[in-house]
């Protein structure tokens, strides 16, 4: 099973651009990627810039419009996340009971939608694209 674990620090939100973790934070994060990398779990991950270097694209009327970050009203952001393979949901919160994260860093578990977990017609559709299935 695969599962993304999504980091959210508190206050992230309101990040000026070009903010980065402290070497020390940094270092811890890391080796506990390491260990990851060590068990055989860790299929990608990535860091993310604050919201303010970003850009949001909604699409009012079936239009898009464009929002460049900050975003005033986002409460939680994305500060970055790990794609893991595991046997079980129970086996990714241990592994992320395992992160060096702050008091004010959240880690939200999601898992990645599976080819098997779809009904037969979503199936077919879905094998009209085998090039786009993970």
């Amino acid at each position: 099973m695969r599962f993304m674990m999504l980091m959210i620090p508190k206050g992230y939100e309101n990040a000026t651009p070009g903010t980065l973790p402290e070497a020390e934070a940094v270092a811890a994060m890391m080796k506990y990627n390491q260990a990851l990398q060590e068990a055989g779990v860790l299929i990608t991950l990535d860091g993310l810039h604050p919201p303010s270097m970003g850009a949001r694209v909604t699409f009012k009327s079936g239009k898009p419009h464009v929002t460049d970050g900050p975003f005033t009203e986002a409460k939680e952001v994305l500060g970055g996340y790990w794609m893991i393979q595991v046997t079980s949901k129970e086996e990714a919160i241990q592994w992320a009971m395992r992160c060096p994260a702050s008091d004010n860093e959240i880690i939200e578990i999601r898992q990645v939608q599976e080819f098997s977990d779809f009904p037969a017609d979503v199936q077919k559709v879905l094998g009209d694209y085998p090039e786009m299935l993970g």
